[in-house]
């Protein structure tokens, strides 16, 4: 028996949330992330390529 796809977390941004880089870090309360329950930080560049989302290496949320 084959364990149901894990959904894919998207996490829908608004220009006030990104930083002077254009871009978020994650794990972010953004996405209401438990800082217990998350990974290292990364830096994931939104408004510079990308076509304005990025998905986190970690974890799979995407940002857009």
């Amino acid at each position: 028996m084959n364990a149901p796809a894990k959904k894919e977390a998207v996490v829908e941004l608004q220009a006030k949330d990104l930083n002077g880089n254009g871009g978020i870090f994650c794990p972010s309360p953004v996405a209401g992330m438990k800082l217990w329950n998350t990974h290292p930080r990364v830096f994931l560049d939104i408004a510079h390529g990308g076509g304005g989302a990025a998905k986190c290496p970690y974890c799979g949320t995407v940002y857009r």
